[in-house]
């Protein structure tokens, strides 16, 4: 059975998820668009720097992030300046450092939706009179549909799982930002392995059905056209 402790963090978990998955969703999307329509020449840079996360150690960025809103980091300082609490081992720190760990699951489908778009689409919604914003509500986002959805699904799904940003950023307190895999953690180390097998199995099981939900959406076919 699960504990209470188990229980808290459940709910911790998924309420961080849904959090950092709109918050990438509402700051992804400009971003993704910018990047699939733009034709600057240094455009990959910034490409580079969304993808730094797929790459990048999860220890090593915590470990920065942790830096930058401790006490004596930029944000942190100027939380502290501010007479507020610093950001570090904090709910709203495991949202900053997951948002930047996540960035790339949701990023990178939205420009690929975007991009298969085409540009066509556009430009006779343009000759028709819509204005940018109308076009891009009216036609880009209803055809890059398929690309919200695994956007979302993976964000989500990232955020759920993720352990070293977390840990580097929040540490460990129960309640307050000890999340499932952290979670986890504890109980292996406690030799509790009934319930670290409990709570394994359901991120699997949870895992499994997101991603199984993401190959029969694109199954049923693109709802975008070049």
């Amino acid at each position: 059975m699960l504990t209470a402790a188990d229980l808290t963090a459940l709910g911790l978990t998924l309420k961080l998820a849904t959090v950092v998955t709109v918050i990438l969703l509402l700051l992804g999307t400009p971003l993704a668009w910018w990047l699939a329509r733009s034709r600057w020449r240094f455009k990959f840079i910034l490409e580079a720097v969304v993808a730094l996360p797929l790459v990048l150690p999860p220890t090593v960025l915590g470990f920065y992030l942790l830096v930058a809103l401790g006490p004596r980091g930029p944000l942190g300082g100027l939380m502290t300046t501010l007479g507020l609490q610093p950001l570090a081992f904090t709910f709203a720190g495991l949202v900053i450092g997951s948002v930047f760990y996540s960035l790339p699951f949701v990023v990178q489908p939205l420009q690929d939706a975007f991009a298969a778009v085409g540009r066509r689409p556009m430009e006779v919604a343009a000759t028709l009179g819509a204005s940018p914003l109308d076009r891009f509500f009216t036609v880009a986002v209803p055809l890059a549909r398929p690309g919200f959805l695994t956007a979302a699904v993976l964000g989500f799904a990232h955020t759920v799982g993720e352990f070293g940003v977390v840990l580097m950023i929040g540490g460990n307190i129960p309640g307050e930002t000890q999340v499932l895999s952290i979670a986890i953690y504890d109980h292996v180390e406690a030799l509790e392995y009934g319930h670290a097998h409990l709570l394994s199995g359901g991120l699997l099981v949870l895992s499994f059905l997101l991603l199984v939900g993401v190959y029969a959406a694109r199954r049923r076919g693109p709802a975008v056209r070049p």
